[in-house]
This record gives C-alpha cells, structure tokens and sequence, in this order.
C-alpha cells in the first residue's frame, strides 16, 4: 500500500477522475435494463409504438453516455499506472544507486533486472487494474440493489451464489501467493543465467562450454517453467468454478422466475430485467475473482520491491558534514591505522588484518602480492566502496567515515582491476567523471595515458561510438580510456588497480613517466603483479594473506624481504634486471 500511495499520489487527478467516469459508465450500464423492461411491459405488451421509439431513443443516448464513461476510465487510468510505473522504476534505479557496494553484492543482477522490470510492470498493471476494474464492485453492488427491487424472493438465489463465488476466490489467492513469490526467484535465476551467459559470451565460446551453458540454462528455465504452470493451473480453476455457479443461478432464476411470470406475480419485462441483473452480477462477479487472482502476483512483485527499498542507502551525510567538507582532502594524504576488514558481518574471516602505513601527497605507493591477499579490498576501503571492520582509514586528518560520500569520490580517481565502459562515444566515457571537460583537456588526459594515438586512428576519433562495454576495442586499449578517465579528473588521489596488466612494457613505461609528471603533486596508490609496474614506487607494500609482510622502496625490499626477493626472481631473466636496472 505505501508504494501505491507515495507513486500514485502526484497523478491523484488522473486516478480520481479514472473511477469517477467508470462509475457514470456502470450507472448508464444499470439503467439498461429498466428501460429495456419498460419496452417490453409498457410498449410491447400494451402496443405502445411512441413508448417503444422514445424509450429506445433513451436506450441510445444512455449507451452513448456509457462509452464516453468507459473511455474517459480508460485514458485516465493509463496515464496514472503508466506514469506510476515510471516514477516507481525510476525511485527504485536511484535507490540502487544508493546502495552501499557490500549491500548490492547481496543481491544478484539477475534479481535486480527482474525487480527494475517485471516486478514493476506486474504493480503497476495492477494499479490500471484496480482503476479500470472498479467496474466489478460497482456492478455487484448496483446489479444487487436493482434486484432486489424488483423481486426481493428471486435474490435470495444470490444469497447462495455470492458467498460460493467468495469462497472460491479465497481458496485460490491463498494457495497461490507462495506461488508466484516462488514464480519471481525463479525469474531471478533465469536471468542471472542469462546475464552470465551473454557477459562471458567470449569465456564460453573459447572453452567449448556451449552445451553446458545450453543445459544450465534449460535447467532454469524448466524449474521457472513448472512453477509458473503450477501457479497458473490453479488460478485456471478460477473461471470454471466461476461458470458453474454463474450457469446455475442462471437456470435457478429462469426456473423460479418462469413459474412467477407464469402465475402472473411478475411481469415479463420485470424477470427479463431481473435476468440481466443477475447476468451482469456474476459475470462482475467473475471478472472480479480474474482481478483478485492477480493481486498474488502483485503482492509478491511489490514485497521484492519494497525489498530493495527498505535496504539502507550508504551513509552520505554525516551530523558535522559542513565543517568536514571544507576540510577533507585539502591534499591526499592517507592513513591506515590498525585496519582490518572482513565481508561477512559475522567477521569469521578476515581478508585484511592489522593494516597500517601512511601515503603522503606527491608519493607513489605501491601494494604488491599474490591473487587473494587483500590489494583491491585495500584500496576499496578509501573510497568507501566497503567500510573498515576494524580500526581507521584517514584522509587529511579525518576518518572517510565523516566525510561526505561525495566530497570523497569527487577527489579520488580509480581505475578498477576489471575494466568498465559504458556504450557511447569514447569522448563521453574519458569525460565521464567531468561532463564539462573541453576536447582539449579530453586529449591531455588520453595523451597521458598513452590513448591519443589509438583513438586518433578510429574512423571517428574520440567521437567513435564504444559498443556494449566496449568489446569494439582491445584489453590494453580499454585500460588506457579507463586511465584518461581517472586522469581528467585530476584527483588528489589516484588508485590504480592492476590497470596496465594488458599493456607491453614499454607502454605501461610511458604511461609511468606521464603520470609522474602530471600527477607528481597526488597521493598515488598502484596495484600491481608485475615488479616492473612498481620499481620506482616511493614505497613498496608487500602483502601476504592479508598482511603486510614488508615495507619499503624497490632496493631496501631487494635486501629485506625474502618474498619480494622470490617475487622478483620468478618474474625477471637475467636480460630483464638489465632493463630494471637501466630505469
């Protein structure tokens, strides 16, 4: 109820006026049959030709009245839920941009697609629904009263019929709301499937994984399948149970009603009328039990929504924020005091421990270790992607915590380990942290990082259209946009994360010298795997199982450390220290 209250509220013009016109459609549909009654008692049985015309003429212009009724419902009721949909799609994408990294990590994308999409158009097919189908109650309530006047013996029939239709309807919404909540996980599945299956397009088809692909996502798609067919099947049984009850009340007031008429209690006009009464009663009553059969379905999309909704966005807006904005990151400097981290909450395994070291602005600092000891969780800890389990992380004398979440990330440039670009042209993914960047700037920042060159011999130079995440380009090539990206920003902190591992030596060589120059007064952060990446590094990281195991420049670690030493070794010949060396 609080989505269809906070979302319909802007458009309560449009939903007011929507079951207003229904209910001038529903009184002219009611009027029908009286005068139709009046035709046959009054003109056909008396012979009253003028009664016959004048009544029809009636009958024509009430009729008219119903259609402009009816339509004006439709168009109203279409602009409330379609603009309804909108507003909640577009609430529930900001909301998800809110969402701290830790809290998205527990929902899967496929769940998320599915909640953006099919979640939202089952509600807000509902809320048309609802507006449109109005129609029903109105009908029953007015098909009722205008029965009951003109024969109160023949709806005490009803007064069966009703409640079994109630019944019915009872039964089967509560045997199939676990259903279709059922129903949507199971969507999830398949699209998560789906969404792998066409990211790792490229994994799939080098490994010959194809007929696996193919069987898991049958297998998903059945378990979606037999759900879906159980849960239909049961609402299926909605309409024939209505037409029973319907077709047997029907023969009942035919029967009871004939032998009234024959005995010369009622009119025939009145038991003709009486008939579409009652018709119009249960096939309300029937449409009704249809719409009621979809709340299930709107119930279970609208819980998964409010789902997401109620998951607390990250904290951005800290109690003292006026005087910390005006003071963090005047210049960059960082530290780690006595840090540690876990991703369960739990904190049963720790990925960091114990982690401190100061960065100072101007200083390239290096982190350097194996796969999984902890160099990108680091790093994700000064943005605020996740938050430090224990201990500090300070910018600039203040903890990221009592920062604002934006006068943070607006002074951090972060290249991640796994690059991302975003449909569009190559100008706008460089500029996407600066919009208002001129072309020139755009060049100095993909000169830096070794991009210009590249981009200058694309058919359409930086105005060349990316596709999706940019396969039209190679690795090396969307890791040096992703550097300009950063670059352009001008941060006082720069992280780059393992981002020069698909480049040769002599370009990553290039893109070193460049950022020495054009980023000698930031804090720099370098992830990487490779000892060429970091030998002129004004401190050097070496982290084991989330440890650091060793600190200090290239030379010192060269004499200190046995696993910077064994590190060394297994990557460099002989020819190779000669080129370490020479830099």
């Amino acid at each position: 109820m609080w989505l269809l209250k906070s979302y319909l509220k802007p458009y309560w013009k449009s939903a007011l006026f929507a079951p207003l016109l229904m209910l001038l459609e529903v009184s002219m549909d009611l009027l029908q049959p009286t005068l139709m009654a009046r035709i046959v008692n009054d003109g056909i049985g008396k012979g009253n030709l003028g009664l016959i015309q004048s009544t029809g003429l009636w009958m024509v212009i009430v009729a008219l009245i119903g259609l402009i009724g009816g339509a004006g419902c439709t168009v109203y009721s279409t602009m409330a839920s379609q603009n309804f949909g909108a507003d909640l799609r577009n609430g529930l994408f900001q909301h998800v941009q809110k969402l701290s990294v830790r809290r998205l990590d527990e929902l899967h994308a496929g769940s998320l697609i599915t909640r953006l999409t099919n979640d939202v158009t089952q509600v807000q097919t509902f809320v048309q629904m609802m507006l449109r189908m109005i129609r029903s109650p109105l009908l029953v309530i007015g098909s009722l009263v205008m029965a009951v006047m003109i024969s109160l013996k023949l709806t005490l029939i009803l007064a069966v019929a009703v409640p079994a239709l109630f019944l019915v309807l009872f039964v089967l919404i509560r045997t199939s709301f676990p259903l279709f909540t059922s129903v949507q996980s199971k969507l999830d599945r398949v699209n998560t499937v789906l969404q792998e299956n066409l990211s790792g397009i490229r994994v799939v088809k080098s490994f010959v994984r194809a007929d696996y692909e193919r069987q898991r996502f049958a297998r998903a798609n059945q378990d979606f399948t037999g759900i879906a067919i159980k849960a239909g099947r049961i609402v299926a049984l909605n309409m024939p149970f209505m037409m029973l009850i319907m077709n047997v009340s029907t023969v009942a007031v035919l029967w009871y009603g004939g032998a009234a008429t024959w005995k010369g209690s009622l009119p025939v006009g009145d038991l003709i009328a009486f008939i579409n009464y009652v018709t119009q009663l249960l096939f309300s009553m029937l449409m009704l039990g249809n719409m009621l059969s979809f709340i299930p379905r709107a119930q279970a999309s609208a819980v998964r929504i409010q789902e997401v909704l109620d998951m607390e966005p990250e904290h951005d807006q800290p109690e003292n924020e006026a005087p910390l904005a005006e003071a963090a990151l005047r210049s960059g400097q960082i530290i780690f005091d006595n840090v540690s981290f876990a991703y369960d909450n739990d904190r049963k395994d720790y990925v960091l421990r114990n982690i401190s070291f100061r960065a100072e602005p101007g200083q390239t600092v290096a982190i350097l270790g194996a796969t999984g000891a902890g160099k990108s969780s680091l790093v994700h800890l000064i943005p605020r992607f996740y938050d430090a389990t224990e201990g500090r992380v300070i910018i600039d004398g203040c903890d990221v915590g009592d920062i604002p979440l934006d006068a943070l990330r607006n002074r951090i440039g972060i290249v991640l380990q796994q690059t991302i670009l975003f449909s569009g042209k190559i100008r706008d993914n460089i500029s996407f942290g600066r919009p208002e960047a001129t072309l020139e700037e755009i060049e100095a920042a993909a000169k830096a990082a070794a991009a210009h060159a590249f981009i200058r011999l694309l058919p359409d130079g930086y105005d060349t259209d990316l596709n999706q995440r940019g396969v039209n380009l190679s690795g090396g090539q969307k890791q040096r946009i992703a550097i300009a990206r950063a670059l352009l920003m001008q941060p006082d902190i720069l992280i780059l994360d393992d981002s020069t591992s698909a480049l040769d030596l002599g370009t990553e060589s290039r893109i070193q010298k460049a950022l020495r120059t054009m980023m000698k007064q930031s804090t720099n952060l370098i992830i990487a795997q490779r000892i060429s990446s970091v030998v002129d590094a004004d401190k050097i990281l070496v982290l084991d199982q989330g440890i650091i195991v060793a600190e200090g420049t290239h030379e010192q670690l060269l004499q200190s450390s046995a696993i910077y030493q064994d590190i060394y070794r297994s990557q460099w010949n002989e020819e190779d220290v000669s080129y370490v060396n020479a830099r």
